[in-house]
């Protein structure tokens, strides 16, 4: 609809009005309504926006700093980019909302080295908003200052989890931070950060403008408001659908994916990544909802849908999820390093058919070990898909008796 380049064409969209609202609430105001709108982190942990912006704003220290996750990298998503390639300002406008509420005045978006479209125009978009006096000193007429600038990623998957991030920012190899110390307390340069995901920073001028309970008004539970879903993979009408939370999987797969698009039956519905759990059919009743999701022993990630016809062989599938881990891994700690490793060449004598009952016990303990001893998501979520699999497509893994066996 508009010139993603054009401040003005934003403005004339109702552009802007989040943040004047923001600027005549005050800080403490501001984060009554992010709070109220019951908003979470939209890039898979789900944790309450509200929570983590007050934690930095009673932060005590000389300089705070805002930073953008849009290191896209699960596969399968493309919302973010879909939102900084065409609506860049709607990002500008969220992070310099947190930077004034939380004290902040220097913000940084971190986007994947494969985004150069969103590079181009964040950047763009960046200095039409210093043109118009959105970023710099005296925002919008008032007494606030905020810049922020683009930083471009090097392709390394395990920079989407947020310490890792904050280490490639300082110029630093992309290694996973122990925590605590939280970001919040100390982040980027050792100074209390807001990290959050293009998608959430996305969501503040609608709240701002329209007010919390209009936000919440939308989903189910505690998941409130809307989320961008990415449908992917072997599915007929892929793309991106934004709906409030609640939708089921399978309406989503069947109804608005409309299946496969080569018209075999949906197998496998993976969601939240190449992290994220195997559903099958049996499962579509499942409300999108972090803990519905939960409950179930997957999650929302995200929110990429990837989808696999009849012809899937879950065993392949499994064994890509444990070697995605130990290509991407960072190699700080010994379950995820170390366990995935292990985790390929165990479902390779699997696919062999070598001892396949202790093999399989094996895959199951290497699993709780990462999940449970990974110093991050990336090792502790890599079993989600591999336990998944084992669990709802056990067919693949266990080979039938032969004739003589089941006569025995």
């Amino acid at each position: 609809m508009i010139d993603p380049r054009s401040l003005d064409d934003y403005r004339a969209h109702g552009g802007y009005k989040g943040l004047e609202r923001a600027l005549s609430l005050g800080p403490d105001a501001i984060l009554d309504e992010v709070t109220t709108s019951g908003l979470r982190g939209r890039g898979g942990a789900g944790f309450p926006t509200g929570i983590k912006w007050k934690t930095v704003a009673q932060a005590k220290a000389d300089r705070k700093f805002i930073v953008c996750n849009a290191d896209e990298g699960d596969s399968g998503t493309f919302a973010d980019r879909m939102i900084m390639e065409g609506d860049p300002f709607l990002v500008i406008e969220g992070m310099t909302t947190a930077g004034i509420t939380v004290g902040a005045t220097k913000g940084y978006i971190y986007i994947r080295s494969e985004y150069p479209h969103a590079v181009e125009a964040m950047n763009a978009a960046i200095k039409a908003a210093r043109r118009g006096g959105y970023l710099g000193d005296r925002i919008g007429g008032s007494t606030h200052s905020f810049d922020m600038d683009v930083r471009v990623g090097a392709g390394a998957y395990v920079c989407g989890e947020e310490t890792s991030l904050l280490e490639s920012l300082e110029g630093r190899r992309g290694l996973v931070r122990a925590k605590p110390p939280l970001p919040a307390h100390h982040g980027l340069f050792g100074k209390p950060t807001v990290i959050n995901n293009v998608l959430s920073f996305a969501a503040i001028p609608f709240i701002l403008a329209e007010g919390a309970k209009a936000y919440a008004d939308f989903g189910m539970g505690r998941s409130r408001g809307t989320m961008p879903i990415q449908l992917a993979g072997n599915i007929r009408h892929g793309g991106l659908f934004e709906t409030a939370f609640g939708v089921t999987l399978g309406e989503l797969v069947d109804d608005i994916g409309g299946g496969t698009f080569t018209g075999r039956p949906v197998r496998a519905v993976q969601v939240g990544g190449p992290l994220g759990a195997y559903f099958p059919r049996a499962l579509f009743d499942t409300p999108f909802d972090y803990e519905a999701f939960a409950a179930r022993d997957g999650l929302i990630g995200h929110g990429g849908i990837v989808v696999f016809d009849d012809s899937v062989d879950m065993r392949k599938q499994a064994r890509f999820a444990m070697e995605f881990c130990a290509i991407e891994s960072c190699g700080k700690c010994t379950p995820c390093r170390i366990g995935s490793t292990r985790g390929v060449e165990t479902i390779e004598k699997i696919i062999r058919g070598e001892r396949v009952s202790e093999n399989l016990a094996l895959v199951e303990d290497l699993c709780n070990t990462m999940k449970f001893g990974s110093l991050c998501a990336l090792g502790g979520f890599t079993p989600y898909p591999v336990l998944s699999a084992l669990k709802h497509f056990r067919e693949d893994f266990v080979p039938a008796p032969t004739t003589l066996q089941a006569a025995e």
